[in-house]
């Protein structure tokens, strides 16, 4: 055997390299990877090519790598960096890269370089001793100057306490967060007490909190990592959809993501039961046979108190609409019929007896059975007793469908409580909501929390209607409140329409939806409103689905790309899917072009004109909260300022400071569980192989559902074949019917 040369026995010896950061040309937030060019004063025609652990770093910062020099066979020579720390910058040119780069609320490329052409080399200097003399660079009055000085001074504290962090692997977009938690104090709490940081801080999970614990000496098998894990694994179950888990299945997760001994987590469970941080409690299971079920506080409450409350209003004795007791329906049917200038089908007849005379009731059917005209009849008939009418829905595209419907206002869940920072109602049980009747529509999208919130704020009395399409995907939080509310047995009483009417039978959307359902698959041809683009290749496949977006429909039927068309895809990995689509239909919708604004994020770049969504929960943004799933458009991008504003599909204009971006995604292409709820004119659904562990009868039945005119698919008949074949495998693990059955 040959022995290896010597430079290969050797690993290449750690080097130093100084620069300016010119431009990133990729970035993966996942995992952290970059590939970005760095000025080393060699000139803007020898830019170095640096790769590896840079995610956080902003172009214009001078940066200190640390790493290794290598060769790739393509690019050349480069530089993969282990890692780095940034510093000020000596130059004058570099000052004011620096300056401009956005990283100084109030400074951007324009009175950067007024600042630099006023105070020159010593600029820094000026903005860290003599804030008060910036006052000197025209344009800048005393309100903007305190600003900077203000907006400086946080940066120095960041930095303090990112020099620490990046010691222990966290990017600088996560140390602004911990900063902003801790202030002062957040080296103190790294150090400390490192699993709180997952609780805290949002964009910390567990694993990131675990790594930070291991770097700062937490011992592998002590107790508050081990509880802090079994938190972490209940609350990835709850973003799974689950409100519990089996109690054997948190242990074996336990064991599995802490690899420590089983009688370790079985002990640390047991302090977590004695001191009130999870609950335990007898179930029913799948079979009927009970199981140990283990909760995390907030969702065992919600349950419980959820149920309560749904059978407290069903069993008032009091009633906001007694008038439809002793109704004579045959006249006021036949009222509503010259109202309306259509008459009822049996099944909706049953539907609208039901909403007005029970205090609880559940609506449910699929497409082209009616639902929204049952509904305009309930509302008409209610009002016409001059009853207090309230309706909502999950989403604020929702609820302007339903106001379009009814003619009466309708707004989303959150605005009708009128959530309060921190996520508490102003609406709940001790001051309900003055309304007769309540109607929800979209309720599959309801997940447990605020479902309860809700009918916690429906006074006695009153009736409360749920209306949506069960089939349809559950709720993107945890439980399944719809479903369990439909549970055989169980005391809510409901209809499900079935009928399709005849104009709904010429809708092939319609027809192709009922198809699915009922495990067919779609007809794809002869059809004016239902196409397949044949293509087997992925990547080639999120080609053709920019195409079509782009180009060819809006070339046919004169939909605008970004306002009509929405890309619906199963998963958000992948070549096909939403993650890959964004970047490739930005590039194609919103492309960048001279004089536009824009910001980079880690892996995404911001510009005026962009699709975006929420990924989070916020319930201090907004007038009520903005909400995971709300969407809407970038209209404002300052650099000067670090801040965009986004106009969302409730027409409420929402600002985000630049290190707020990580709650935004771009929504050009989202995945099909975050379409839930809303309604768009044309949807264009990628269906590849490569979204195999995605591909269910309900995932692409809800797709479809989503479109009001035009569905596209785009990918191969044995994908699509194969989402029709496989119904969703079990159910949730949520114990809200059996609370309901119990009483």
């Amino acid at each position: 055997m040959s022995k290896q040369a010597p430079s290969e026995q050797q690993p290449r010896q750690l080097a130093q390299v100084e620069g300016v950061l010119e431009r990133i040309t990729y970035a993966n937030e996942e995992t952290g990877y970059t590939v970005a060019r760095v000025d080393t004063g060699r000139g803007a025609n020898e830019l170095l090519t640096v790769v590896g652990a840079l995610l956080g770093a902003q172009v214009g910062e001078s940066l200190r790598l640390h790493g290794r020099w290598g060769s790739h066979p393509q690019y050349g020579r480069q530089f993969t960096v282990e890692n780095y720390t940034t510093v000020l910058p000596a130059t004058v040119q570099g000052i004011q890269r620096y300056l401009g780069s956005g990283l100084i609320k109030g400074i951007g490329p324009r009175f950067a370089e007024r600042i630099v052409e006023r105070f020159g080399a010593d600029t820094l200097e000026v903005i860290e001793n003599e804030p008060g003399r910036l006052i000197e660079v025209p344009g800048l009055g005393p309100k903007r100057t305190k600003k900077i000085a203000a907006a400086w001074e946080e940066q120095k504290a960041i930095k303090e306490v990112m020099v620490f962090l990046q010691g222990v692997g966290v990017s600088t977009s996560l140390a602004v967060r911990i900063y902003k938690q801790y202030g002062d104090g957040s080296i103190g709490v790294v150090k400390n007490e490192p699993y709180r940081l997952a609780s805290d801080v949002w964009g910390i999970g567990f694993l990131t909190a675990d790594r930070i614990a291991q770097a700062v000496g937490i011992p592998h098998d002590s107790p508050e990592r081990v509880k802090a894990g079994l938190q972490y694994a209940l609350s990835q179950s709850s973003d799974q959809g689950h409100c519990f888990l089996p109690e054997e299945r948190l242990i074996a997760d336990g064991v599995k993501l802490l690899q420590v001994d089983v009688g370790l987590v079985i002990d640390c469970l047991a302090e977590l039961v004695a001191t009130e941080g999870v609950v335990r409690e007898q179930v029913p299971g799948e079979g009927g046979e009970s199981i140990t079920a283990v909760y995390l506080v907030p969702f065992h409450r919600a349950e419980i108190s959820l149920a309560n409350q749904l059978l407290r209003l069903l069993r008032s004795d009091t009633d906001r609409m007694p008038w439809f007791a002793d109704v004579d329906w045959p006249v006021a049917l036949d009222w509503l019929a010259k109202r309306t200038g259509a008459e009822l089908a049996p099944e909706q007849e049953q539907s609208v007896r039901l909403a007005l005379t029970e205090r609880v009731a559940v609506l449910t059917g699929g497409p082209g059975c009616g639902k929204s005209f049952t509904v305009r009849s309930i509302v008409t008939l209610a009002l016409a007793k001059r009853a207090k009418v309230v309706l909502a829905a999950p989403t604020g595209r929702a609820a302007k469908r339903l106001a379009e419907l009814t003619g009466v206002e309708a707004s989303t869940v959150h605005r009708l409580l009128e959530l309060k920072p921190g996520g508490d109602a102003a609406y709940d049980r001790d001051r309900p909501l003055d309304a007769d009747l309540v109607v929800v529509d979209e309720a599959s999208m309801l997940d447990l929390i605020l479902a309860n919130k809700l009918v916690k704020a429906v006074p006695m009395g009153a009736h409360l209607l749920f209306v949506g399409d069960v089939d349809q995907l559950p709720s993107v939080g945890a439980g399944e409140v719809l479903r369990d509310l439909l549970a055989e047995g169980g005391p809510i009483p409901s209809v499900r329409l079935t009928r399709i009417f005849r104009q709904a039978q010429q809708s092939g959307v319609v027809t192709n939806a009922h198809r699915i359902n009922e495990g067919r698959p779609p007809l794809t041809e002869g059809l004016a409103d239902f196409f397949l683009f044949a293509e087997d290749d992925a990547e080639r496949a999120a080609g053709l689905t920019v195409d079509v977006v782009a180009r060819r429909i809006p070339g046919k039927f004169g939909f605008d790309p970004r306002r009509d068309i929405q890309v619906l895809a199963p998963m958000h990995r992948g070549p096909a899917g939403a993650g890959a689509l964004n970047t490739l239909l930005q590039g194609a919708v919103t492309p960048a072009r001279e004089g536009l604004a824009e910001r980079r994020f880690g892996g995404r770049t911001f510009r005026v004109g962009d699709k975006v969504t929420q990924i989070r929960n916020n319930y201090d943004k907004g007038r009520n909260g903005v909400f995971n799933g709300t969407v809407g458009v970038v209209t404002a991008l300052s650099v000067d300022d670090q801040r965009l504003t986004v106009l969302t599909d409730e027409d409420e204009e929402v600002g985000y400071d630049f290190d707020e971006l990580d709650e935004l995604s771009h929504a050009y292409a989202v995945t099909i569980h975050r379409s839930q709820g809303s309604e768009y004119p044309v949807v264009v659904i990628p269906v590849t192989m490569s979204a195999w562990t995605m591909l269910q009868r309900n995932l692409l039945y809800t797709a479809v559902t989503r479109a009001r005119k035009l569905v596209v698919l785009v990918g191969s008949r044995k994908a699509i074949a194969q989402a029709v074949r496989a119904v969703s495998a079990g159910r949730r693990h949520t114990a809200l019917d059996h609370r309901l059955t119990t009483g």
